[in-house]
């Protein structure tokens, strides 16, 4: 057996392995990212062009691959618990790069709707990344590894829609060519470099406990404020899908945007979002405190939302573009207030819920918006307003910040730093 199929036997990992994960989690989401500001034009065009019914018919397909994601991210979980990482990071990473060879070629809507399926399916598998990284550091080198793997994640999602428009721009199915390419030397690269993290003493002889989405939610019913800030946050991510949902067929029907300016425009809001959450975010929760932080990111979110919803000219979305920026505020806020109502051994349990309530807006968001923005669009319509989507995600965010304010009001202010010669507590 080569080397690379050896478990790593103590806990630092091989440089080239550790490139590797952050490579598989860059290249996953560059692809995302890639076929994002084309796959709406793609499905269009098999529905013979129609805004309305192209993008009804694309809140189906973001639906099934939210489903998926949903489904199969404790599945692929539970698996690599049973049987090793590496099988099941290299066996998504191939998968993947057939899945964007089948949707290059996919001759009509179902074959496309197929491949985006086992889409949701094959990039499933962050999850296992991170578990790997757990395999393979010390707890004081984990933190570090966690960020870079974030990092990663973000960066893809920053380049992809940008390379995608410019690709896009040219063909519709180069997208999908060129994300095939990135998935395929990826899992290539993986089979010779990534040894396996979890030895066979360690595996679970069975791991279907771990499969459960919806098991962490019940951490939400320990405490009233809990449960409120859960809402908040439902409300939050709810919001937060009318971005990726609805983006691209927005901005081509409303400002005839083609799709390079897509692709750019969705590039400078994650570089944006990116500036915000690495340079903004620590300070101002630290002068304001973490309630002010939350009601004020909500605010500036609502503000965005609407301006988007309003904006008659294309400028005036991008001039909005801080605004959403400043909403990344909200997150880490309401994070650390709803850390406050959970014990120490239950902090993972509470992530997990959280993640299950992200996926189950991700699976109501996309179907909720696509049909408001073809309903809005119809010529049934009684009054044509393609701005709805998003002015309904500022109603929501309006809503989340009313909440908020009101389950936050017990919550204490930020305490100043003792001085240096105060007696210890």
């Amino acid at each position: 057996m080569p080397s690379s199929a050896q478990p790593i036997q103590d806990k630092s990992p091989g440089r080239a392995a550790f490139s590797f994960i952050l490579a598989m989690v860059f290249f996953d989401f560059l692809s995302v990212g890639i076929i994002s500001p084309i796959f709406p034009d793609l499905v269009r065009h098999f529905e013979g062009g129609d805004f309305a019914r192209g993008t009804k018919m694309l809140g189906y397909f973001l639906l099934a691959w939210a489903t998926m994601q949903f489904i199969f991210s404790p599945i692929l979980g539970a698996w690599s618990y049973r049987f090793g990482r590496r099988p099941v990071i290299l066996i998504s990473c191939f998968g993947l790069s057939v899945d964007y060879i089948l949707m290059a070629l996919a001759p009509s809507l179902g074959w496309l709707f197929v491949g985006r399926v086992i889409s949701g399916i094959t990039t499933s598998n962050v999850a296992t990344a991170f578990a790997y990284v757990t395999d393979t550091t010390t707890p004081d080198r984990r933190a570090k590894a966690f960020g870079l793997i974030s990092a990663a994640f973000g960066l893809g999602f920053v380049i992809g829609p940008v390379v995608g428009g410019v690709l896009g721009n040219h063909s519709l199915r180069a997208p999908f060519w060129a994300a095939a390419c990135l998935s395929l030397i990826n899992a290539l690269y993986g089979f010779f470099v990534l040894p396996e993290s979890l030895a066979p003493k360690k595996r679970a002889k069975s791991a279907w406990h771990m499969a459960n989405p919806l098991g962490s939610l019940r951490l939400f019913r320990s405490h009233p404020e809990l449960t409120g800030l859960a809402v908040v946050i439902t409300l939050y991510y709810l919001a937060h899908q009318s971005l990726m949902s609805i983006w691209a067929n927005y901005a081509e029907y409303r400002y005839t945007w083609n799709n390079r300016d897509v692709g750019i425009s969705l590039g400078v809001v994650g570089i944006s979002a990116a500036l915000v959450s690495g340079t903004l975010v620590g300070p101002y929760v630290k002068k304001f405190g973490e309630r002010f932080s939350l009601a004020s990111g909500l605010l500036y979110g609502t503000i965005g939302f609407l301006c988007f919803g309003l904006a008659t000219r294309g400028w005036i979305v991008l001039a909005t573009i801080p605004f959403i920026a400043l909403w990344g505020i909200a997150a880490p806020a309401i994070q650390t207030l709803m850390a406050r109502h959970v014990d120490q051994s239950s902090q993972g349990k509470l992530q997990g819920g959280i993640n299950s309530l992200r996926a189950l807006t991700g699976m109501a968001g996309p179907l909720l918006y696509t049909q408001v923005f073809a309903a809005a669009i119809s010529p049934t319509a009684r009054i044509h307003f393609p701005g709805a989507p998003y002015v309904l995600a500022a109603l929501l965010l309006a809503g989340s910040l009313l909440l908020a304010v009101r389950v936050t009001r017990g919550s204490a202010a930020p305490v100043p730093a003792p001085a240096a010669n105060a007696p210890a507590d």
